[in-house]
């Protein structure tokens, strides 16, 4: 099936009504759902969260959009809600950020293999290793904290192994810079991913940011703030990918075309019946939202909405292991650095991120402390130890 981005209206603005019942469902089972329903859950949370983001900001800058903003961004906000109240209480903090990291492996991960862009690939691919040392640095401190295993969450989809050193991670800011996209040559998908892997990005810097003050322990403490830097870094990279010459309307057109496409995607592959039905809910609103901002678009740039868009919406986003992929990817390319825009081997890295990563590190790494000894292996430490 193929969706048409021109004929397809969705559902009428003024229909897209919520009660607080409907917002607040039945979350999902942490353990007996199907951890890919977890990851399209928190995804599509981020891209919720990035529309707001992004609506707010070009409102501040348009006075002529902020009525359509205001009716929009209304429904992106309950949209969010009902999806991000999905996640189960019995979830912990620490098994929640496991899932946040889960999707940030394995999206991205999917997005590096069908990027055409084969830097913007490579941009990919640097920063998955990254958040792929987070998990493993995450998953330590949910053994040693909460004598849990992390694959109970990840369900053997993912490795629990180290990436890219954390510690290893911190560069000084223009070094996080990356070269952008052409908007006039870039490929529909090109667009689509930026904006998806941005949206995650983001969502975990501040899911971080929140809920890192929220711990006792110490080691839990520097940890989240270490890895919130880190993800800081991540958004850097990928919204400067992104051309900043589009417009705020282009901007907002392919927005709103994300969050289709995502919808789209989730759809075409979840396996829990009631919360396909969201999806599939949720995709009308947004062709809806679409509809209305082709019209904004013509009105205000008297521009053919079909210079951004596609007609039809590219292949989705495979939700499924990526296992070997990561692998060799993290062979090939764990040692990687950067020096500017570009990728280059360790021993050629920039000397101010050198010096950088020097100073911050200088009393001691939280990454390396919560992981020091740790290798995963089924069950706990504990169990381990006991045995």
């Amino acid at each position: 099936m193929t969706l048409n981005l021109f004929d397809a209206k969705g559902c009428a603005l003024d229909q897209q009504r919520f009660t607080w019942k409907e917002l607040v469902q039945q979350p999902i089972s942490k353990l007996d759902d199907d951890a890919f329903t977890r990851v399209r859950i928190i995804l599509m949370n981020g891209l919720e969260l990035e529309a707001l983001r992004f609506q707010h900001a070009c409102a501040r800058m348009n006075k002529d959009l902020q009525r359509p903003l205001a009716k929009v961004r209304r429904i992106e906000q309950h949209q969010a809600t009902m999806i991000n109240w999905l996640i189960s209480a019995d979830h912990s903090t620490l098994e929640t950020t496991i899932g946040y990291e889960q999707v940030a492996i394995e999206v991205t991960a999917a997005v590096a293999q069908n990027e055409p862009d084969a830097y913007l690939a490579q941009v990919y691919r640097f920063g998955l290793l990254e958040d792929f040392d987070h998990l493993y640095r995450y998953s330590a401190l949910l053994d040693r904290l909460e004598g849990k295993d992390a694959n109970n969450i990840l369900q053997c989809y993912t490795d629990i192994l180290p990436g890219r050193p954390t510690v290893d991670e911190h560069r000084e800011p223009a070094d996080d810079l990356r070269d952008h996209y052409d908007r006039s040559k870039a490929a529909p998908i090109t667009k689509l991913h930026a904006l998806t892997i941005m949206a995650g990005e983001q969502q975990t810097h501040n899911f971080y940011m929140n809920v890192g003050p929220l711990y006792a322990d110490p080691v839990a403490r520097q940890l989240y703030a270490e890895i919130a830097s880190i993800e800081e870094q991540h958004v850097t990279q990928y919204e400067s990918i992104i051309d900043p010459n589009e417009t705020w309307l282009e901007k907002w057109l392919l927005h709103e075309a994300a969050e289709v496409y995502n919808y789209y995607g989730c759809l075409e592959q979840e396996t829990n019946p009631r919360i396909k039905a969201i999806w599939e809910r949720f995709l009308d609103y947004e062709l809806g939202h679409l509809h209305l901002v082709r019209e904004l678009f013509k009105k205000h740039e008297r521009r053919d909405p079909a210079e951004v868009l596609p007609e039809t919406l590219p292949d989705p986003i495979p939700f499924r292991s990526q296992r070997e992929f990561v692998r060799r990817v993290l062979k090939q390319e764990v040692d990687l650095r950067t020096d500017g825009t570009q990728f280059v081997d360790k021993a050629q890295e920039s000397p101010e991120s050198l010096e950088y990563r020097r100073h911050i590190n200088s009393e001691g790494s939280p990454s390396q402390a919560v992981a020091a000894g740790y290798q995963w292996s089924p069950g706990t430490e504990l169990n381990r130890k006991i045995a």
